[in-house]
């Protein structure tokens, strides 16, 4: 008889995506959509776009008060995306 090594299929899918290049890109999607979560509705209904360049979140907000409030709170909302998500994915947000 044949011995076989018997993975999980999260384990062959996490390998897959590993070998192809796509494990960050997904991360990066599920990181930006996790940010209505992170942040709760009233801070994502003035957010106007979201993306990821170089481990650095940027984030557009329309409210110039809201805007300040969430540059003081930057390090906390890195942490708190971060862990959403399960990996260090960025180090800094910028928003603007």
């Amino acid at each position: 008889m044949f011995k076989r090594e018997v993975l999980a299929l999260s384990e062959v899918l996490n390998k897959t995506l590993r070998q192809n290049g796509l494990e960050t890109p997904m991360l990066q999607c599920r990181l930006i959509d996790s940010w209505e979560r992170v942040v709760g509705q009233t801070v994502s209904r003035y957010t106007a776009e979201k993306y990821i360049r170089n481990q650095v979140l940027f984030v557009k907000i329309t409210n110039p008060a809201l805007r300040a409030d969430l540059n003081m709170m930057r390090t906390q909302l890195v942490s708190r995306l971060n862990q959403s998500v399960g990996a260090r994915l960025i180090i800094d947000i910028r928003i603007y």
